[in-house]
């Protein structure tokens, strides 16, 4: 579907990682965001300056060509793990499942592959270097 509506990404989560993922982006009445779990804070959309750079990480993640180049993927001395969990599309893009089974963020492993992947990534979310 991302593909035919030429999107430069999407992602997919369980509700209940979805939740925490949300409170890396939504701001508190004192001010920043505060992430649960030891995960990185976000830009909220309106201050990352590509569309192509993914707002956030999810479960299933779609990038297109465009977004893929945006965060630097794939870089196969860095990116072993991930790619054997992802499928290219025919336009030249990328669905990338971080974890096997839906990501559940009370199992310790999802949530360090999930930090990782935030690690490998800080174009995400609008957290890189300017």
């Amino acid at each position: 579907m991302a593909e035919g509506t030429r999107a430069f990404w999407g992602q997919a989560t369980p509700d209940g990682a979805a939740l925490d993922i949300a409170y890396q982006i939504a701001p508190t009445r004192e001010g920043p965001p505060a992430p649960r779990r030891g995960l990185p804070a976000l830009k909220i959309f309106e201050h990352i300056r590509s569309p192509e750079t993914p707002y956030y990480l999810g479960w299933l993640n779609y990038w297109s060509a465009a977004a893929a180049r945006a965060i630097g993927f794939p870089d196969p001395a860095r990116d072993t793990e991930l790619l054997s969990r992802t499928q290219r599309t025919a336009t030249g893009g990328w669905v990338v499942r971080l974890t096997d089974a839906p990501l559940d963020l009370d199992d310790p492993a999802h949530l360090d592959t999930l930090k990782r992947a935030y690690e490998r990534f800080p174009e995400i979310g609008g957290r890189a270097a300017s």
